[in-house]
């Protein structure tokens, strides 16, 4: 995916600056509040932990904490750049604990490059966290550094560069060699690159099966050998004397090539002369050692893997850290040590063999993967990684005698994991992924609008969508001249000039002849954007629409119904939002159409919500709100609710259905488990229907305003084809996400018309 410098920058910068926040766990709103979080009661946690320091776990965040600590010294590709350059680096790896494991983090930047005083700084951090995360220290000061505080801190502390990139080519490297069929110990491996990520890689290769003799390994001033005497010592235990050839030289029959050094170093004539089926990972970043074409293009039977995220396999360590820390944190493990580590790669491995589940698939646009030489290694988005490696760490923490705690119930614990990883959260990386698969023409009738034109821009390259433009054209090429867009990323259209409005308002005057309009009057409105795309959808110009930034919510809608209408069996069009909370997500409606709906119509805004839900993979249990709970209180605001939850089981009997209810019923457990056994909702509703247009659209705004949900659309149900209404002043992000639920929705129609 190809960024632009703009979007860099304005990623870390919009908003609260920077990626990262810190948020209070437990309430702090009243005088009692105050007093519970700080003095006096704050006392009573710290008199206990006096006491007992293990208790410090109880009582505080340090069981889930971990420190991500750099220097700057040797940061991504970019070398020894500073601590504050760093910085972004070290909130990003953060970002990734949190997104993939749940654990919170602290980036400490330390400005010193003495490894002394980084081991002393580092030391005295110990009260504060869980586990250690150095990063980016550059080699041979990282060795000094880790070995030094692994000996001296009873905490894990884990070098990712050294450990990271080893765990994960191992596994690779593991499958790769059962695919070509050799044995571990005797393959020929060729490494270029000297420096901390290469010697642990080597390492844990060699704990693997594969053997020292059989390592060839070469730095900047070529091959390590025993007769240099530039070498540190860390160098000299991978030097030979057996060999004292070039890079090219040791090539020649080689089985492994191992590439931790520069873009560009190998050549396709060192590729052909390796042995059959040979192994190439090619991990230099962000161009490789040799790239992926070059190499594929001589040997056909090569099995190949590279540090990026658009060639097969690529060697990510975003696939170990956060669930190697996950799995020690959670039995308070004193260390990560080697079978830790072996066993974090021994679950990749494993895990690539599996079946991959339609989710993974889908988070990369349906593409399919069996194990193979396309695919030894799970993928950075498989969720599955977190509860397969997770446990195995922490089996190995048991076992070796460093885990301060055990874990009885391992089933228990797979379940704890899938619920800190909220997967309810990926909903909108599902649907746009399921768009992906299948864009559509989308048109946009706030063409000339910046924003618009830089989601467009964004839905072109990321393949979401096919992107239509309407508005003036001078004004919308300027704007796309002035963000440095190609224009050819887009269709473009005025109204005023475009013949095709002639056509439209011919068919727009056949439509609404008999509704009032006159020819005439059919022609001015196909001048105007919104009459214009949405005639561009009802005549299969375009798929879908997306209109509303600038204008309030009937002027899109009004225009659309008169145009494409109401689909066949329908009653109401009528609008939902998902909102998501922390660990949960909900389906909200109707949210922005009907002020006061019939039974009839709350049941088919209940079938359109579950089938809302179903399209984004999330299986619908219904809740049907009210201020009453099963008839506790009949009014007929009550009773029409009840009616409705009648004619839902009546009309789709797959449906999971229950009502009338309160909110809070709804959506705890234990209130339905305690008081209402009886009812078909077993656990919390994920879709609530709301009675009337106030209740729902106040819940909404009020998750959105003050209980820090995200919510997403409106999504607009019920129309004969896709069409949807933004909020006034949505963001560039908002665009996006609304662009893909519209493509996914007009190939939901297309399929159910038999057109695809």
């Amino acid at each position: 995916m190809k960024l632009r410098l703009d979007e860099a920058l304005d990623y870390h910068s919009q908003g609260r600056r920077g990626k990262i926040e810190v948020i209070p766990t437990k309430p702090c709103l009243t005088s009692r509040d105050l007093s519970l979080a700080y003095t006096p009661g704050v006392a009573e946690p710290c008199r206990i932990i006096a006491k007992n320091e293990d208790d410090v776990y109880k009582y505080t965040a340090k069981g889930n904490l971990v420190a991500v600590i750099s220097n700057g010294t040797a940061v991504l590709g970019l070398g020894d750049i500073g601590p504050l350059a760093g910085k972004p680096v070290m909130e990003g790896k953060g970002v990734l604990f949190k997104r993939f494991a749940d654990i919170d983090v602290f980036d400490i930047e330390l400005k010193s490059k003495d490894p002394k005083e980084v081991i002393r700084a580092v030391q005295m951090l110990e009260p504060t966290f869980g586990g250690i995360n150095l990063e980016d220290i550059k080699a041979p000061e990282c060795f000094e550094i880790e070995e030094t505080l692994k000996a001296t801190m009873n905490i894990p502390v884990f070098h990712d560069d050294q450990h990271g990139t080893a765990i994960i080519s191992c596994a690779a490297l593991i499958n790769a060699a059962e695919i070509a069929g050799k044995p571990m110990d005797k393959l020929k491996i060729v490494v270029n690159g000297a420096g901390a990520a290469a010697i642990s890689c080597c390492k844990l290769y060699i704990r693997a099966g594969a053997k020292k003799e059989n390592i060839l390994m070469f730095d900047s001033k070529g091959c390590l050998t025993k007769d240099r005497k530039d070498l540190n010592k860390y160098k000299l235990d991978f030097a030979t004397d057996k060999f004292h050839g070039t890079l090219e030289d040791a090539f020649k029959g080689a089985d492994v090539f191992v590439g931790l050094s520069v873009g560009g170093c190998v050549s396709k004539e060192m590729v052909k002369v390796m042995a059959p089926n040979p192994i190439i990972f090619a991990m230099a970043n962000p161009d490789p050692e040799i790239s992926y074409e070059d190499a594929v293009a001589v040997r056909n039977d090569l099995i190949m893997a590279t540090g990026r995220s658009d060639y097969p396999n690529q060697v990510n360590n975003v696939l170990g850290f956060p669930f190697i820390f996950r799995g020690a944190l959670d039995v308070r493990a004193t260390a990560i040590n080697e079978e830790m580590k072996m066993a974090a790669t021994r679950a990749l491995a494993n895990l690539a063999k599996q079946k991959v589940p339609e989710m993974v698939m889908s988070a990369y646009g349906g593409e399919s993967f069996e194990f193979g030489k396309n695919y030894i290694i799970p993928k950075p988005f498989d969720p599955r990684v977190l509860w397969n490696v997770a446990p195995a760490v922490a089996r190995a923490a048991i076992e070796t005698g460093v885990a301060r705690i055990k874990i009885e119930d391992w089933d228990a614990y797979e379940d704890e994991l899938k619920e800190r990883l909220g997967l309810s959260k990926e909903i909108m990386r599902v649907m746009i992924h399921k768009a992906q698969k299948n864009p559509r023409k989308v048109v946009y009738p706030e063409g000339e609008e910046e924003k618009i034109i830089r989601a467009a821009h964004a839905v072109a390259t990321d393949g979401i969508a096919k992107p239509i433009l309407l508005g003036n054209l001078e004004k919308i090429k300027a704007t796309i001249s002035d963000l440095d867009f190609d224009e050819n990323e887009f269709e473009i259209f005025d109204p005023e000039t475009n013949p095709m409005h002639e056509e439209f308002a011919e068919a727009f005057f056949q439509k609404r002849g008999r509704k009032g309009a006159t020819l005439k009057e059919a022609k001015e409105l196909m001048r105007l954007p919104i009459y214009y795309g949405s005639m561009m959808v009802d005549l299969s110009y375009a798929d879908a629409l997306i209109s509303g930034l600038t204008t309030h919510y009937p002027n899109t809608i009004k225009p659309a119904l008169q145009c494409v209408g109401v689909k066949e069996g329908f009653k109401v069009v009528s609008g939902l939002y998902i909102v998501i909370t922390k660990k949960d997500v909900f389906f909200f409606a109707d949210t922005t159409v009907n002020v006061n709906p019939t039974a009839d119509e709350l049941a088919e805004i209940a079938i359109s919500t579950a089938d809302i839900a179903h399209a984004f993979d999330v299986e619908p249990k219904i809740a049907m709100l009210s201020f009453s709970n099963f008839g506790s209180a009949k009014y007929p605001e009550s009773v029409k609710v009840s009616q409705a939850v009648k004619l839902v089981k009546k009309l789709r009997p797959d449906l999971i259905v229950d009502g009338e209810m309160q909110a809070d019923t709804a959506v705890v457990q234990e209130i339905l488990q305690d008081n209402y056994p009886f009812s078909d909702l077993k656990t919390k509703a994920n879709v609530l229907i709301f009675p009337d247009l106030n209740s729902g659209n106040i819940a909404y705004k009020l998750m959105a305003r003050i209980g820090q949900a995200t919510v997403i659309g409106p999504i607009l149900m019920g129309m004969k084809k896709s069409v949807h209404v933004l909020q006034r002043g949505a963001t560039v992000d908002d665009i996006i996400n609304m662009t893909a639920v519209a493509v996914v929705g007009a190939n939901n129609r297309l399929k159910q018309n038999n057109k695809v």
